[in-house]
């Protein structure tokens, strides 16, 4: 019988997230927001509170964060992130400054206390590399000379990101600062050890890994990176460091072959793990926080335009291509869910998880809009603020920089 229920239940969430991702097709916006309310509906305080699946969910929502952080690592390779590392690390800096200090002063005012600060600061911080990459798309504009400028700040984003969690988590855990030292030095320690043989034996583990049948090197892909992911848990490091770590270390036909494989089941674990956030949110926790969650988004926004578009004027873009690299960065998403989880799961704050959610609901869906109108708005702004008679603004050179690279 509780089985029965179980297959029920769990069937009817993904169902309705299927539904849900149509809606959200049709639409033309991330599903994201879409599955985080239906996970409110389902959670504790919602319309049909889960009993037998929310275990089984849980599962899922672990595996869904897994396969999110390999299938970004799948996407570079090691000598990729020492290049923009070496190259664009001043644009991470500043990404760093302007957007994780506003999340860590709303902590502090609100009297959430430092380890909130901390967790606060990382929602804040990371953009949505998924949102932004689909947005890209949908707009045309992965061939434009900011792109590489907008991949470099998601890059160095996400490379921070294998730092960052290990401390997050050894905070979170609470933790003495020698044991939380050791964690932040083991995850560094492992880090380094993958970059150097992901950059030295990265065709030997890519042909250890490879295999002609899909089913194949589905099986030793998903499988060793859960393994590693669980040895680093084990250690205390983020598992999702692991997983991502195991995607550096994948290159060529492999790391291609995989992200085919895999990106279904990516797609469906992470609507389930966004679901599984929403469930241990009560809807009557968000209207407190609203305001607090819209005004850090305004902010925020504000500051992720800046960014983009310092970074893309440090790259020499032209004024319209700075704009357009700030408007995509806006959106928060999948990853700062991940961050605010696991504050949640520790219960660090019973206002954080309420408030990560407004926060990114807000923001994954004006993020697509700030991509799209930034910079015709900017520039309507900056035409009407010129002097009468003033010539346009350097109109060849923006053209040159609006064309795709390869034109």
């Amino acid at each position: 019988m509780h089985s029965a229920v179980l297959l029920i239940e769990f069937g009817s969430i993904l169902l309705g997230l299927g539904l849900l991702g149509r809606v959200a097709g049709r639409l033309g916006f991330s599903p994201i927001p879409l599955y985080l309310l239906a996970g409110l509906a389902f959670g504790e305080g919602g319309l049909l509170p889960l009993g037998a699946s929310e275990e089984f969910v849980a599962i899922g929502a672990e595996i869904g964060v897994i396969l999110l952080l390999l299938m970004l690592g799948l996407e570079y390779t090691a000598s990729d992130l020492v290049t923009n590392l070496k190259a664009h690390y001043p644009a991470g800096l500043v990404d760093c400054a302007l957007n994780a200090l506003p999340g860590a002063a709303v902590a502090l005012l609100l009297g959430w206390g430092p380890v909130a600060a901390v967790v606060l600061a990382g929602v804040t911080w990371i953009s949505s590399s998924g949102v932004i990459a689909k947005v890209l798309g949908e707009l045309g504009r992965i061939g434009n000379r900011e792109t590489p400028v907008i991949l470099s700040v998601l890059v160095l984003e996400d490379l921070a990101m294998a730092v960052y969690l290990p401390i997050v988590t050894a905070l979170v855990a609470g933790v003495s600062l020698a044991a939380g030292s050791v964690t932040l030095a083991i995850a560094l320690g492992a880090a380094g050890l993958v970059l150097f043989a992901a950059v030295r034996y990265g065709r030997v583990i890519s042909r250890f890994v490879s295999s002609d049948d899909p089913e194949k090197l589905l099986l030793v892909v998903l499988g060793l990176t859960i393994l590693v992911a669980g040895i680093a848990q084990q250690l205390q490091v983020s598992a999702a460091v692991g997983a991502f770590l195991v995607g550096i270390a994948l290159s060529g036909e492999v790391a291609e072959g995989a992200h085919t494989l895999l990106s279904p089941l990516r797609d469906l674990f992470a609507a389930v793990f966004f679901v599984f956030f929403g469930l241990h949110t009560d809807p009557a926790s968000i209207p407190p926080v609203l305001l607090p969650a819209l005004a850090l988004a305004v902010v925020t926004a504000v500051t992720k335009i800046a960014t983009g578009y310092w970074a893309a004027r440090r790259a020499g873009i032209s004024v319209k291509g700075r704009w357009r690299t700030g408007g995509a960065l806006v959106a928060r998403g999948e990853f700062s869910i991940v961050i605010a989880g696991l504050a949640v799961t520790a219960g660090i704050e019973p206002s954080l998880g309420p408030l990560a959610t407004a926060y990114v609901l807000i923001l994954v869906v004006i993020g697509p809009l700030t991509a799209r109108y930034t910079e015709p708005l900017a520039m309507r702004w900056t035409r009407r603020r010129a002097p009468r008679g003033a010539e346009p603004v350097r109109r060849t050179e923006d053209a040159k920089a609006e064309a795709p690279v390869g034109d």
